[in-house]
């Protein structure tokens, strides 16, 4: 059964919770990117000769640098709070 059928059968169509999903959309969108946070710290473990990121990873670990889910710093959570500049 088509949508244009099921319409026409009168079944409901849509999420009926539409206004609280919207709302909890927006609510995530507003919250501050935690990963951002972490930037500075990150970043100066970065230069000044721009090493790679599976280099730049054991630094943070080491000097405690909090990650935004609280796991370990990786290459590939370096390189996304840096490609977030």
């Amino acid at each position: 059964m088509g949508l244009a059928a099921a319409k026409a059968k009168g079944v409901k169509l849509g999420d009926p919770n539409i206004k609280a999903a919207q709302e909890a959309a927006v609510a995530a969108q507003a919250k501050p990117d935690r990963a951002a946070n972490n930037l500075p710290p990150i970043a100066k473990f970065r230069s000044p000769a721009q090493r790679p990121s599976a280099a730049i990873a054991p630094a943070p670990n080491a000097r405690g640098v909090p990650h935004p889910r609280g796991g370990i710093w990786r290459a590939m959570s370096v390189r996304n709070v840096l490609a977030r500049r």
